[in-house]
Order: C-alpha cells, then sequence, then structure tokens
C-alpha cells in the first residue's frame, strides 16, 4: 500500500481527470502484426491506458521453467510512443496446463469434496506453497523484464480473486491454526460458538470438524472470514514481489470481482495503493430508471443497481478507484448480448466519471475469435474494423478530455451513507431470510441493502457505501454522512451499534433496516430483545418476524399506500412514532415503519422491505433535503444529478435514463464542461433520449 508519507505520489496520473482505456491482447488475435493499426485506432478513440499480459501465464512460460518474454516488447513500445500507458498484469489467475498436469493436487477442493477440474481458471489453490513457488517465479521473470519499461504506469495482481472457498487439506489444517490464535484453547471456542448444541463440543483441535460437514452459523462466519484472510495475504503476497521489481512510482492494484465469496475488498485494498474492479451491466432497456432488475447477479441490470455498483468500488479504499473492466458492445454468453442503444455508453461512462472512476477501462478492444466468451462484445467487432462503438468511444474520450482540468482531483458528494457488510453478508448466505424458489436465497443481504440503496437513488439522494470494518467514529460519521442506511446488519459487534446510535444523536438521521441487530460478531442470535442496542434507543422492539410467503398491504392512518415483501420484523413502538402499519390478521398488530427523535438526530425504523415507491418516499421523509442544493429546480422521474467537487468548483453530471426526451430547469446558470455551452437559470433544458450533461455552475 502506498505510503501517504512518501514523497512518491504513485497516483499522480490520475490526478489529472478521468481516462478512457482498454484490456488489449494482441496475443489473441489470428493477425497480430495488426498492432500498430490497433494502438493508432486506441488513439483515434482518446483511449489512453491499456491492460494487458494477465491471462496468458502458458504464453509467458510455455513449459516449465522455459520462458518467451519479447513478445509484448512491440506492444509496450508502440503504446510508450503514442502517450499511451499500460497496466502489466500478473498471469497467477489462468494456471498453464503443464503445471495442472504435474500437481494435480494443486485443483481446489470444493465442499463436497470434488476437485474444480482444469479447463476453465482460478482452478488453483493459491495458498499453496508449491502454488507460490510457480507463481513467484512468472512475476518475477515477467516484471523482472517488463516492469520498469517507461511504459508501464501500474501492476494489477492476479485477476477477479476469491472465487471459490478453498477445502484442501492444508488449508483446513491452517483453519484450525488460525483459530487456535484467536480463541486461545478450545473451551473458549465451545462457549463463543454454542457448541453443546448436538454435541458438537470439541476437546482439542483436532476434533474440530472439516467444514464440509458444518451446520453451525458462528463456524460458518469464521470459515468465510477466513477465507476472505487467504485471498487478502495472496493479493499482499504478491504486492511484496512486484513492488521490488517495478519503479517507485508505479501503482499496484487488483481488479476486484465484488460478488466473489472468498473476497472482502476492504482487507484487499488495503494491500493495494488504488481500487480497481469491474462494473459490468446489461445496456438497451435495463437503463430505463423505470425499469427495476432482479438484483443479485456479477451485472447491474437497473440504474440503481450501477450506480450502487460504483459507489461500492469507490468505499473499497474511500477513495477514487478504477473501473479494470466495463462492457462495450455486449457482456457476457450469447443470450446476454444487448448492445448498448445510442448515447447509453457515453451515460454509463459518465456515471462511473460522476461516483469516482479515474479509468473506465472496456473488456476488451477486440471481439474474440475463440474460447469462452467469443459474444462478449469488445470495441472492435469480429470483423477488428471501427464502427459504431468505437465513434461513441471516440466522442466520449473527447469529452473527457475536454472536462478533465474541471474533473481533476474532484470528490463525489455524498448525501447517504449505505453500510455495507461483509460478516452480515456471509451470515445472511448461511441462513438465507428471504426465499428463492422453494429454497432460501444466499444472495439476501445484497438484495437487502440493494432495496434500501435503490430507495436512496429515487429519492434523489447521492449515495456512498461505507464498510461496516471502515466505521468511523460518530462525529467523523456525521461529517460525511448527514443520512445512513443500515440494513441487514445481522452480525454487528457491540461497538458498531453503539455507534450508530451516537451518530443520530450527535444529528445523524440514521435509516435502519430489517435484522439490524439481530446478532453479534460472532455470528450468533443475541439473547436480549431485539434489536439489540438500537431498539432502545429507536423506542421500538420486536419479539417476533417472519418470511413472507406473499406481499402485504400498508398502510398509513388505515389507507392503503403500498406493499411490504419478502421479510418482516415484528415492530412493537414504545414511545416511537408508528408511520405505516399492515393491513393483516397477525401482522396488522405491528408497524412497518416508526420515527424517534434521539438527541440532536432521529431513528427511522423500517421493518420490512417496501414496495420501491414507498420506500423512497420514506427514505427522502427520513433523510431530509439533500446536503448539497441540486442544480435543477424539479428532478423528473428519469433524471438523475450527481456531482463532484475540485479545486475548480463542483461539477454536476446530469443523465436522462430513458427512451423519451424530457426537460429540466437549471436552478442556477450552468455552463457545459465539454463546450462551454451555458444555460441561464430558469430556462427550460431539452435532454434527449438517454441523454447526459455535464455541468459546472457558471
Amino acid at each position: 500500500m502506498a505510503d501517504p508519507s512518501s514523497s512518491v505520489d504513485r497516483l499522480s496520473a490520475w490526478r489529472r481527470g478521468p481516462r478512457l482505456g482498454t484490456a488489449y491482447y494482441n496475443e489473441y488475435l489470428p493477425d497480430p502484426g495488426r498492432l500498430q493499426i490497433d494502438l493508432d485506432l486506441m488513439t483515434d478513440a482518446g483511449i489512453t491506458c491499456i491492460r494487458v499480459g494477465e491471462s496468458v501465464w502458458s504464453t509467458w512460460e510455455p513449459r516449465d521453467g522455459e520462458f518467451e518474454l519479447e513478445w509484448l516488447t512491440p506492444v509496450l513500445d508502440g503504446a510508450a510512443a503514442r502517450g499511451i500507458d499500460v497496466i502489466l498484469g500478473t498471469p497467477t489467475y489462468a494456471v498453464p496446463p503443464w503445471l495442472a498436469h504435474q500437481h494435480p493436487e494443486l485443483a481446489v477442493v470444493r465442499r463436497d469434496g470434488s476437485r474444480v477440474p482444469w479447463g476453465g481458471r482460478q482452478e488453483a489453490d493459491y495458498t499453496s506453497e508449491v502454488f507460490r513457488g510457480y507463481a513467484e517465479r512468472v512475476i518475477r521473470a515477467v516484471l523482472g523484464r517488463h516492469g520498469r519499461h517507461p511504459a508501464i504506469i501500474g501492476v494489477q495482481l492476479d485477476n477477479e480473486a476469491g472465487l471459490h472457498l478453498i477445502h484442501n487439506d492444508d488449508v483446513v489444517r491452517r483453519f484450525r491454526q488460525w483459530l487456535a490464535e484467536r480463541y486461545g484453547d478450545v473451551q473458549t471456542l465451545n462457549r463463543a460458538w454454542g457448541l453443546t448444541y448436538w454435541s458438537h463440543r470439541i476437546g482439542s483441535w483436532d476434533e474440530l470438524w472439516a467444514p464440509a460437514g458444518n451446520t453451525t452459523p458462528a463456524y460458518d462466519l469464521a470459515w468465510r472470514r477466513f477465507q476472505a484472510e487467504q485471498t487478502a495475504d495472496f493479493i499482499g503476497w504478491q504486492a511484496g514481489i512486484a513492488r521490488e521489481l517495478v519503479a517507485d512510482e508505479t501503482f499496484l492494484t487488483t481488479c476486484i470481482a465484488y460478488q466473489r465469496p472468498g473476497m472482502d475488498d476492504v482487507a484487499v485494498g488495503a494491500r493495494l495503493d488504488i481500487a480497481s474492479g469491474n462494473a459490468y451491466y446489461l445496456a438497451q432497456d435495463a437503463l430505463d430508471l423505470d425499469r427495476e432488475g432482479a438484483g443479485g447477479q456479477w451485472y447491474a441490470d437497473d440504474v440503481p443497481q450501477l450506480i450502487l455498483m460504483a459507489d461500492r468500488m469507490r468505499a473499497t479504499r474511500q477513495g477514487p478507484f478504477l473501473v479494470t473492466e466495463t462492457g462495450a458492445a455486449s457482456i457476457g454468453p450469447a443470450w446476454l448480448t444487448r448492445p448498448p442503444y445510442d448515447g447509453q455508453l457515453a451515460q454509463a461512462a459518465w456515471l462511473l466519471v460522476a461516483r469516482g472512476a479515474r479509468l473506465v477501462s472496456y473488456w476488451h478492444w477486440h471481439t474474440l475469435h475463440s474460447g469462452a466468451e467469443v459474444h462478449w462484445g469488445g470495441i472492435l467487432g469480429h470483423d477488428l474494423q471501427p464502427g459504431r462503438i468505437h465513434r461513441e468511444l471516440a466522442a466520449v474520450g473527447a469529452q473527457l478530455e475536454a472536462a478533465g482540468k474541471w474533473l481533476a482531483d474532484a470528490e463525489p458528494d455524498a448525501d447517504v451513507g449505505v453500510v455495507y457488510a461483509h460478516d452480515s453478508e456471509w451470515v445472511t448466505a448461511f441462513e438465507p431470510p428471504l426465499a428463492e424458489g422453494a429454497g432460501g436465497d444466499g444472495g439476501s443481504y445484497g438484495r437487502i441493502v440493494g432495496v434500501f440503496g435503490r430507495a436512496a437513488v429515487d429519492a434523489g439522494l447521492q449515495v456512498g457505501f461505507v464498510n461496516e470494518r471502515q466505521l468511523p467514529e460518530a462525529a467523523e460519521l456525521v461529517r460525511r454522512y448527514p443520512a445512513l442506511v443500515v440494513a441487514g446488519l445481522v452480525a454487528a459487534a457491540d461497538r458498531t451499534l453503539e455507534t450508530l446510535v451516537e451518530y443520530a444523536r450527535l444529528g445523524g438521521r440514521l435509516i435502519v433496516g430489517p435484522r439490524t441487530g439481530h446478532g453479534d460478531d460472532e455470528g450468533r442470535v443475541r439473547a436480549v430483545t431485539a434489536p439489540a442496542t438500537v431498539g432502545p434507543a429507536a423506542g421500538i422492539r420486536y419479539r417476533e418476524y417472519a418470511a413472507l410467503a406473499e406481499s402485504v398491504p400498508v398502510v398509513r392512518e388505515g389507507e392503503v399506500i403500498g406493499t411490504a415483501h419478502g421479510w418482516i420484523d415484528g415492530l412493537e413502538a414504545s414511545d416511537a412514532q408508528t408511520l405505516l402499519g399492515f393491513r393483516h390478521e397477525l401482522f396488522g398488530r405491528w408497524a412497518a415503519v416508526t420515527r424517534r427523535e434521539v438527541g440532536s438526530g432521529a431513528i427511522t425504523v423500517v421493518g420490512t422491505l417496501l414496495d420501491r415507491a414507498t420506500l423512497a418516499q420514506v427514505v427522502t421523509d427520513a433523510a431530509g433535503a439533500p446536503s448539497v442544493a441540486g442544480p435543477l429546480r424539479a428532478r423528473p422521474g428519469t433524471v438523475t444529478a450527481h456531482s463532484l467537487a475540485g479545486p475548480r468548483g463542483r461539477v454536476w453530471i446530469v443523465h436522462n435514463w430513458s427512451p423519451r426526451g424530457c426537460t429540466v430547469v437549471p436552478a442556477r446558470d450552468a455552463a457545459s464542461v465539454i463546450d462551454d455551452t451555458v444555460h441561464r437559470a430558469g430556462v427550460e433544458v431539452a435532454l434527449g433520449p438517454w441523454d447526459v450533461r455535464v455541468w459546472r455552475e457558471a
């Protein structure tokens, strides 16, 4: 991780404003001799950064100990000649066949005891010392040869780590040692996990059963924490090697896939100089703000999910981030092929920039002709000729260049913080409260947080994610976020809950969602009336709860105004005001939403998942006015407005997420940072379908 006291600024390249990039794999092309054509086309499109080399270990090292390193040199030289910066990846996530053949024991063992067969990627146990011996050798070879090339600005360590929970015997043995170091003796563990149940008490560490047979929630939480730590340690281990082999000013990062089961992005981010990750989304009608996607995928399938995805990336290190992969023509397999409508590439790029992205890089330059991802559309199609996608991105590149001086060092504003917690994500995956088909939905936590995050977006608020592990003291939390949403926080330490209550007492507007405060940081249900700590301050409690088989009417003063779905905490209000209730023979005795003033602030408790419009209104009322006055007199329902504040002032990015045009009225004089067009306060401005405008106050 970069040392803030160091005179070396490894991120200076990103201070001049956001940039366009692409992943470039000359080695995949049927005709690698077209390198100069590709680089010239990139220059034409305003692409100033490429990512290379991370997926081809067997090209770097075709046979054990035999390296071929010079094939990348023309790419680096050509990029440098055009002023294109390069992020060079270590190839450790794609294991060559010779290594898999020589060491079959490196294959990841799954929970059920089966091994991940070679033939995809990320099949190897990267915690193994044997694997790391080979990995270090190829890292030192590649970075030793190219790490100090003048084109290299950064190194990506591995790629999308944490795909598997690794159950290999050595890993399970290390898990037992890890527990022994943390709990000290088995008696402490027995008490902490409640192992009297079902005769699970152990007499020695060797008696701790393997994760494959586990049914104890506290065990599973510890196992997930341990797995995430292995991933973070692996990235940190690579960082230590890489730092020796590159220039001081070269930054280290990794491409994070945020849905990986073995990933704690904050722990990984602590090993990096800047966070990077995937920001994939469905295009076409999924980008209509009126649409509500299903959620729970590796891609966003509606606008609020894309916004929240970007905000979560920023939260990894609470600062600027790089989008190392996002979609160009299409994403994923053939059945997901949805090329963007005209204007949507610019919309998505500017949204990512609005939430703090310093690089928007497309996966990838050319659509592949072979392999598993031939329908994943690149900037160039299979014919390798520039077309509509290239033209649209060239326009985006020109816009970013024109706006660069206004966006340099600019940071996104936030009206409301949304707390995200890996511990609660993992506990909820083990014991899902929300149904999916005939079983539970392991992605329940993400769905719960997403429902509240979408409501904040619908309320016209700018969101800033904050990971529970990064919660500052209450006073600082109030300074950063006038309102705070905490939903689904089922596994929380006492200090976390106390900080939330103190936040409200100091003037914060706290919005609490279902399940929060139900359990402790060991993954156990608390032996107190729920919700712990927050409940007494909020003037409520609940002793019953229910998973909903179907929606339930929600009422205000006896009138049905919406519906509840998914889950109900049966809120009993003592000295809190009941805002909404239920119309139901059982649930009608409980409150759906309550509010109570606490000190200088207030706590609003939402004991269920409400329909989109109703929850947006609840969040609007609870959060109050945005902390930064918006640029519009009124905001049409398909329009969002996000802002960044920098040395030159505040920049507003206004989107119309709709196939229909609309008009907006600036609240103050505004000037485009792209072409200096001035819009006068009170004078209507027409926004076309899928339109985006970037303004500063004139």
